[in-house]
């Protein structure tokens, strides 16, 4: 079968869990953290990141590589837009979510959650602080206005757009955080309706759980 290594918390593991869950394939999951990487999965992901994926004789590495050797494996149902345009507009916000909103969620959750539950440490309130207040309204300004009245941010179909946005916002939840409703309406409204997905409402209620055990 064919088996996801990495941490369910991670927001790359995430998109690559719900993508697979979208698509209707069984998979795996062998947990990997990214901090004490073992020399034998360090072989298998060489730049020691999460998630790395195995399907049979294929290694396949990085969320956004992955999600697309599964497309082309699986093409049915699609994740990326048919029409040429669609697709790189898709493939921008994949690359805007991994790359900036990272800046924008990813300090959050590793503050309030990675270092409590992995590092036994206190967040640092003043960089919480300065990212909600710096780094955070520019990035959801923009995504506030690119989402405008659409469902989705590529298209009229769900896609790996659509996974990528919200599994970086989903960090924010563990974090005990969401998107200001009151200052952006259509990205906190879009961000509640794919955490309503089976495929997202699975992934974010199985971390909750790690979270309440730890």
């Amino acid at each position: 079968m064919p088996t996801v290594f990495g941490v369910p918390p991670s927001p790359f593991v995430r998109k690559v869990r719900v993508f697979l869950a979208e698509k209707g394939i069984d998979y795996d999951l062998t947990p990997v953290p990214p901090f004490d990487m073992s020399e034998e999965h360090r072989k298998m992901s060489p730049l020691g990141k999460i998630p790395f994926f195995q399907d049979g004789d294929v290694i396949t590495r990085d969320s956004s590589i992955i999600c697309a050797y599964l497309e082309k494996k699986q093409p049915d149902p699609a994740l990326y837009p048919g029409d040429l345009g669609l697709y790189a507009r898709a493939l921008w916000f994949e690359e805007y979510a991994d790359t900036k909103l990272v800046e924008a969620a990813g300090p959050v959750f590793f503050e309030k959650v990675v270092k409590r539950f992995i590092f036994k440490q206190d967040p640092d309130q003043a960089k919480i602080d300065q990212v909600q207040a710096e780094v955070q309204p520019p990035v959801f300004d923009y995504l506030e206005a690119e989402i405008g009245d659409n469902e989705n941010l590529a298209g009229p179909h769900f896609s790996i757009a659509d996974i990528a946005i919200t599994t970086q916002l989903a960090g924010l939840i563990h974090a005990g955080e969401s998107v200001d409703a009151s200052r952006w309406p259509k990205l906190a409204a879009f961000a509640e309706r794919n955490f309503a997905r089976p495929s997202f409402k699975t992934c974010i209620e199985g971390e909750k759980q790690m979270f309440s055990a730890s």
